[in-house]
């Protein structure tokens, strides 16, 4: 079972308009908000950035409530500043289909969520809407409802230009996507512009918890059955998380899988790395420049994948620098997400706050909850203060 896994990041053009949490909850808060920096904006090459936050703090108090003020002004700043450098930005709902910790099942509920967020940001055609991170151990006609469901509710929001991308079941992922989630091939939108987000790890269990990889071919075999879904269904995919370890094994399963994406890149619109921000210190994969683990191992080596450049192997050019309609393709390119804003502060003590992780496989932080919240398991690796 994948770990819970928190996004954030920066590149070297954008850095993060606050700081990375983690854990699939956010867990780890900054106590300010920031300003994003930028550096050398005429080198900016990626074209897509996942921009997560957790419903509960967008809309605190149920689904079908106002948002937050201060919080929605922060993610729109956050949206607002990718799409100006002429980027485009994912709203990324990271709750792996959780609302406070229970499954969502109220397709009324979750419209109404969605038709506030679409309605934020209808008139920018630069946003892609991501239904929610990463479902899973949900009835899969679950998660075919919610998916409909704010498919429906951002077009009745205004929200008619841009691409939604709709997540799986098992966490989405693409190894198992044909045996678990090929019924969401029927899921409908009047503007035909669906794009079906799946995520690989390469660990040995595909938990992205690990930097060892299974094998050096493992990155192309195991997103090989969902590349021929795509096309036997006639759809569009995007890599939304994918990552690896600093060593030549990793190097070769992660070159081989985009060379296989932008081979197929018919049917594969882009990759995004899992991740980078100020707050993954020595995790892995960090995308953080200068000194990230994954942005000094891979950066110069996912370039070769960025819009315009080569692949890996040098064969092919690429030219187009972002999905714009359902016929032009976006690169396999390696991209990294934003934080979204947060408006409280962190943790401290020896207990665990409101919606901060409190267990899970690999969690070594306070298991105890401030009062009076309890501390709830979610999956094997987080549970969490609710």
């Amino acid at each position: 079972p994948p770990a819970s896994r928190s996004i954030s990041s920066t590149t070297e053009a954008l850095h993060a308009r606050l700081a990375s949490p983690h854990g699939s909850g956010e867990v780890i808060r900054p106590d300010t908000v920031g300003d994003p920096l930028l550096l050398a904006v005429d080198d900016v090459v990626l074209n897509i950035f996942r921009v997560p936050f957790l419903m509960e703090r967008l809309i605190p108090n149920s689904m079908t409530a106002s948002p937050d003020a201060a919080y929605l002004k922060g993610l729109t700043d956050t949206i607002n500043f990718i799409t100006s450098l002429g980027a485009h930005a994912i709203v990324d709902p990271h709750n792996y289909g959780r609302y406070y910790g229970k499954v969502i099942t109220s397709t009324s509920d979750f419209k109404a969520f969605w038709t506030t967020v679409a309605k934020q940001f209808a008139s920018n055609d630069k946003v892609i809407f991501d239904t929610n991170n990463e479902f899973n151990t949900e009835d899969q006609s679950t998660v075919y409802d919610m998916n409909q469901a704010a498919i429906d509710a951002i077009r009745a929001a205004g929200a008619t230009s841009q691409y939604i991308f709709v997540e799986g079941n098992s966490w989405t992922g693409a190894w198992t996507w044909v045996s678990v989630n090929s019924g969401l091939a029927n899921l409908t939108d009047p503007q035909n512009k669906i794009v079906y987000e799946m995520h690989q790890y390469l660990d040995s269990d595909g938990s992205g918890t690990s930097g060892t990889c299974a094998s050096s071919t493992i990155g192309k075999e195991r997103v090989t059955s969902a590349t021929q879904w795509l096309k036997d269904n006639n759809k569009l995919g995007f890599l939304g998380e994918f990552a690896g370890g600093a060593n030549s094994v990793c190097e070769s399963a992660i070159t081989g899988m985009l060379d296989y994406m932008q081979a197929n890149s018919d049917v594969w619109l882009g990759a995004s790395w899992w991740a980078a921000g100020p707050w993954w210190g020595n995790y892995f994969a960090s995308m953080e420049p200068p000194s990230g683990a994954g942005y000094t191992y891979y950066y110069k080596i996912l370039s070769n994948y960025f819009p315009g450049k080569s692949t890996g192997g040098g064969s092919t050019t690429t030219t187009t620098t972002a999905p714009a309609t359902t016929t032009t393709k976006a690169p396999v390119t390696t991209t990294t997400t934003t934080t979204a804003p947060a408006t409280t502060t962190a943790t401290g003590g020896a207990t665990a706050a409101h919606w901060a992780q409190c267990g899970g496989v690999g969690y070594s932080g306070p298991t105890a909850c401030a009062s009076p919240y309890t501390c709830k398991v979610q999956n094997d690796y987080y549970s969490q203060c609710l």
